[in-house]
């Protein structure tokens, strides 16, 4: 019998010190609790991160990526190119400007867009294309700004998923042209909530900062000018303050994640020896990936268990577990737009049969092995 967790594994959870506790409770008695110097400290982190590029921090990782398609130029009539195998904010900013998201299937091996398939994609009303990392695993940089240059795009990187991610040696976010991150309570790093966009060198920083707050410019003497219809998407003080504490841990947790992605492949490959029950592994990058999330595909045509009915197995034997994501082009916004079923079979695919293991910093190597032997037990036990 295989002994339950002591107490319940979540599919993630942040890595809050209890200096960052501490200094979140100093910037409360500092009066100072909206957007201000700690966030300004943050944004300076975060370009000594990215190679000195301009860095401003937002509310979310939504708003980057609107902010940044409004920057870009991107309106109504306007087509972006993306995929259908993300968190919906990746293509509801589109919908938002104005403009209409193109998807396009994915690459079945490494589950990202199929950048053959955006080439194929572009027609003279594209402005822009928005790929995503997903789980943390890079898209082909190389070849992503080979299309954009040919073609005259823009490109909005959707790095959600993959800050302390890398391509070719390089972090994600040090070169490029628009990279957006979120720092979402469940992302590698966290303010809770948050977010932040790394700018390319021929975009006005003062209309960023604007556009981030009511497109507010203050003047000198108390007087304020308002010339463009901007949004509320300030940091908070509070949340810079989590987010530094976060920088100062985070390669460590990078290293950690790596570490318990290596023990997941050594209790669920075949080629390392584990029972073959038939899941579907991803890439397995420990190089380039952070490891944003472990992702397996389920036999669901071999298993009498819906996914559903799995991940209600696995939380009764204490064992959280997520799905990300469904094709979003499935939902009945996007089929309002003329999507349907078909159009995209290997996102499809994937998105119905893709689960998410706990994965996360403080994980013990343990947990990962409670979890791959009552995750292979239960599948085992529901094959058809």
């Amino acid at each position: 019998m295989i002994p339950l967790p002591q107490s319940f594994i979540p599919f993630t959870r942040p890595s809050i010190d209890e200096a960052t506790i501490a200094a979140v409770g100093d910037t409360l008695r500092s009066g100072w609790i909206t957007s201000g110097p700690r966030v300004q400290e943050f944004e300076a982190a975060l370009s000594q991160r990215f190679g000195g590029r301009t860095v401003r921090a937002f509310s979310s990782g939504t708003i980057t990526l609107e902010i940044a398609l409004e920057l870009a130029g991107v309106g109504p009539g306007d087509e972006v190119i993306t995929t259908p195998l993300s968190w919906v904010s990746t293509a509801n900013v589109v919908l938002h400007r104005g403009a209409r998201p193109v998807f396009v299937d994915i690459d079945p091996a490494t589950r990202n867009i199929d950048l053959a398939a955006v080439e194929a994609a572009i027609t003279p009303r594209t402005r822009a294309i928005i790929p995503v990392d997903l789980a943390g695993l890079p898209v082909d940089r190389d070849r992503l700004y080979a299309i954009a240059r040919q073609h005259g795009l823009r490109v909005i990187e959707d790095a959600a998923q993959s800050l302390g991610a890398s391509w070719d040696g390089r972090e994600i976010g040090c070169d490029g042209d628009f990279v957006s991150f979120s720092f979402h309570a469940n992302k590698n790093l966290t303010t809770s909530e948050g977010g932040a966009l790394v700018l390319p060198a021929d975009i006005d920083v003062a209309l960023c900062e604007r556009l981030r707050l009511q497109g507010v410019r203050r003047i000198e003497g108390g007087e304020m000018e308002v010339d463009v219809a901007g949004h509320k998407g300030n940091l908070t003080d509070l949340a810079a303050t989590i987010g530094l504490g976060q920088l100062r841990q985070f390669d460590a947790f990078t290293a950690r994640r790596r570490e318990l992605a290596q023990r997941y492949f050594a209790r669920l490959s075949p080629a390392a020896g584990a029972r073959d029950i038939g899941l579907g592994l991803p890439p397995a990058d420990f190089i380039q990936s952070n490891w944003h999330m472990f992702q397996v595909l389920l036999p669901l045509d071999r298993m009498t268990l819906t996914r559903a009915g799995l991940i209600a197995a696995l939380r009764e034997r204490n064992i959280g577990a997520g799905v990300h994501y469904p094709a979003m082009h499935l939902f009945a916004l996007y089929r309002a737009q003329g999507y349907g079923p078909g159009d995209f079979p290997h996102a499809e695919r994937v998105g119905a049969s893709t689960l998410t293991l706990p994965l996360f910093p403080a994980m013990a190597d343990s947990d990962v092995d409670l979890v791959c032997a009552h995750l292979s037990d239960i599948v085992e036990n529901a094959r058809a």
